[in-house]
């Protein structure tokens, strides 16, 4: 193979397998690989998902100091904790909360969670202080949604008084072209969950929280 060749041959393998690396650090942000190998709650829901995403973080509090910001996740809640103005151009209408606020604390299983006013989430499990499991997919205007996907959030105390922060994301593509719609959003994902989850991590550390029973 000519010189040239060689050249634009090696290229080519580098761009491709730099591009991996970075779809699988973005979908492995802050994981350990025991975090990546564990099941977590929701993940019997989709079986065989065609995407996974685990995302960690460490939270420098106890769990129960880290629940009720999870516990008031949502649009017309406490919001996502990550780039409202972002969320906010495409009209999701995001104010993140700074505090933590009572009646926003009781989830129960088959309540919505919306991510826009008409865009909805159902919760498929909760285990106070310790997960939050949503569901659903997202409709493309008169088409219904293209995927099925869960989205779990769950807390372990660590021995020194910090808690890991998980948040799973499983998408099950419904129709072939699912993956067309899902995989390019992923980035889009990434960046708002990564700063949603330090987010989280901010406000349990900086607000002290009542305890919540298990």
């Amino acid at each position: 193979m000519p010189a040239p060749a060689r050249r634009t041959a090696v290229a080519f393998v580098l761009l491709v397998a730099g591009k991996a690396l970075g779809r699988r650090w973005m979908a492995h942000w802050g994981a350990t690989p025991d975090e990546l190998a564990t099941a977590w709650p929701g993940d019997d829901l989709i079986a065989r998902p065609d995407l996974t995403t685990t995302r960690a973080v460490t939270v420098h509090a106890p769990a129960a100091q880290t629940w009720p910001w999870v516990a008031q996740l949502g649009q017309g809640r406490g919001g996502f904790y990550s780039y409202d103005a972002l969320e906010n151009l495409v009209g999701c209408d995001i104010h993140s909360a700074d505090e933590i606020v009572p009646r926003w604390q009781d989830v129960t299983a088959g309540a919505e969670v919306r991510l826009a006013p008409e865009v909805a989430l159902t919760v498929a499990s909760v285990d106070p202080g310790r997960s939050l499991v949503l569901r659903g997919g997202i409709p493309l205007g008169r088409t219904p949604s293209p995927f099925d996907s869960t989205w779990a959030f769950v807390l372990t105390e660590q021995p020194d008084g910090t808690t890991r922060l998980v948040s799973r994301e499983r998408y099950g593509y419904l129709r072939r072209w699912a993956a067309l719609v899902v995989e390019p959003a992923s980035v889009v994902s990434f960046v708002m969950s990564r700063r949603m989850l330090r987010g989280i991590a901010e406000r349990a550390e900086r607000t002290p929280a009542p305890a919540v029973a298990a």
